[in-house]
């Protein structure tokens, strides 16, 4: 019961954690356009958290370096299952026009699995809106895997749905 709970909170109050992976700032300004009355994601109940440990979402945007590249897997595996990574704007999924120099890994998903690809430079909010709308459902659908899985499975077994294998 307290398990179905926990649940259905999180889809229907996401909490997103935002990080930038030295950006030229175009795709936080419309990440953060989506926090400002006029898209006002609030009412819905997601919130713009600063701990990795009460996030839910995981939004990246920028070229991922060597620098901050450890800093990000760092921030994922503080994450608490289920975890969605959704990287916004052409930087962070390809490396953008970064991609040739010297110190760019590319993009987030060379260091993480990303779950969710937002293409423009920058976005625009309807588009970042939409992608946190579809980790919601992807969220929803592991999490009746999980419990169908866990419904079907023998004594001793935990329904544990290892989605990140590769």
């Amino acid at each position: 019961m307290f398990k179905k709970l926990i649940q259905k909170s999180r889809i229907k109050s996401p909490w997103l954690l935002h990080y930038d992976c030295s950006s030229c700032n175009g795709c936080d300004i419309e990440t953060l356009a989506c926090l400002t009355p006029v898209y006002d994601i609030e009412r819905f109940g997601i919130i713009n958290v600063g701990n990795p440990m009460h996030a839910d979402m995981l939004l990246v945007t920028g070229t991922v370096n060597h620098r901050n590249k450890k800093v990000l897997a760092n921030l994922y595996d503080q994450m608490p299952y289920p975890k969605i990574v959704i990287a916004i704007g052409s930087c962070a999924l390809s490396g953008g026009i970064f991609r040739e120099a010297y110190n760019v890994v590319g993009g987030v998903d060379k260091v993480i699995a990303v779950d969710v690809y937002v293409p423009g430079c920058p976005p625009k909010p309807e588009a970042i809106i939409d992608s946190v709308v579809l980790g919601l459902q992807k969220i929803n659908q592991w999490q009746k895997e999980e419990i169908s899985h866990a419904a079907g499975s023998g004594p001793g077994q935990s329904g544990y749905i290892n989605r990140r294998s590769r």
